[in-house]
């Protein structure tokens, strides 16, 4: 704890990665070029999603939603850290702090429930085809999204608001590239003991469940393909669940590395980019996972393509 008397802070000072100051013009057009094509490519899944009724279906109604998630998560990140790259000393009022936390939690959080329901939703499709319709009506369709939201606000309301009940004081140099809860709480000047109990304790719920829920769909789902007779069937369903679990491990992978480890373990550095690999990686490739591995949004995205080329004729 620090001293009574150090003056509490007004607003925090994100150094990102200024001990490399020959890098961050290269760090600030890669990055760039990525934001954008991460926009371009979710846009593009939401709006074929959108004009195309075949799709409205739940398989691709989640991965309209998770585009949603993607677009956000990497917003809540991406234009700030491009500030920081081109600002020598980039200040972040406590405000935008908060708020910045709040998304990339709110985000990351619904993100997390959003793919455990879509396993379920291959689950359910794959192992028992014919009551499919039924399971995964629209009502069911519908409370599972809204409850993905909803635990993911949930969650973020209550850290977030815990978070910044804490006082700040002395240094607010948060060496990190953007307001993430462990950065932060470094700078805090009062005891968060029973908060990382909370915190480590929340994040293994909001990571292990789904995951666990995603594990159990899976293990139905491997078993049930090896039941197939076809050998045409058993590829068609390891290929619609092969972008589910890429995206999986992706996102799972690297945010477990990040919240679920022992704080001394890794240096600022190395979090940093553990972070940019979930917040920069995973939102860029979820586009072209899903696109490139799934001939319906491929077929889709052609028919959106010839009507754009047929009325631009006309």
């Amino acid at each position: 704890m620090r001293g009574q008397n150090d003056s509490f802070v007004a607003e925090f000072i994100l150094l990102g990665f200024s001990n490399y100051p020959e890098l961050q013009g290269r760090m600030f057009g890669a990055f760039l070029v990525i934001y954008l094509v991460t926009l371009m490519g979710n846009a593009l899944i939401m709006s074929v999603i959108f004009l195309d009724q075949s799709l409205h279906i739940p398989m691709y109604l989640f991965l309209q939603n998770l585009s949603v998630v993607e677009t956000g998560f990497s917003t809540a990140v991406m234009p700030e850290m491009l500030v920081v790259l081109t600002t020598e000393k980039a200040t972040i009022s406590l405000g935008g702090c908060f708020a910045q936390m709040y998304f990339i939690l709110l985000f990351g959080g619904t993100e997390c429930f959003l793919l455990g329901a879509m396993a379920y939703d291959r689950f359910a499709a794959i192992c028992h085809p014919l009551s499919y319709p039924v399971i995964m009506r629209k009502r069911v369709f519908m409370k599972l999204v809204m409850c993905s939201w909803l635990s993911g606000t949930m969650m973020t309301t209550l850290q977030t608001t815990w978070v910044f009940s804490f006082p700040y004081c002395g240094s607010n140099e948060i060496n990190h590239i953007s307001c993430e809860t462990p950065a932060v709480l470094e700078l805090a000047c009062a005891d968060i003991f029973f908060f990382e109990i909370y915190a480590f304790t929340g994040t293994i719920l909001i990571i292990l469940t789904p995951f666990l829920l995603i594990l159990l769909s899976y293990i139905r789902i491997l078993f049930t393909i090896l039941k197939m007779p076809s050998t045409t069937g058993r590829q068609k369903a390891f290929s619609t669940c092969a972008s589910h679990l890429t995206s999986v491990t992706l996102f799972y992978g690297t945010a477990s590395m990040t919240y679920l480890q022992p704080k001394s373990r890794y240096s600022p550095d190395t979090k940093k980019l553990m972070s940019l690999a979930y917040s920069l990686l995973t939102p860029l490739l979820n586009p072209l996972i899903y696109s490139l591995r799934n001939k319906e949004m491929k077929r889709a995205v052609m028919k959106l393509w010839e009507r754009k080329g047929v009325l631009n004729t006309t």
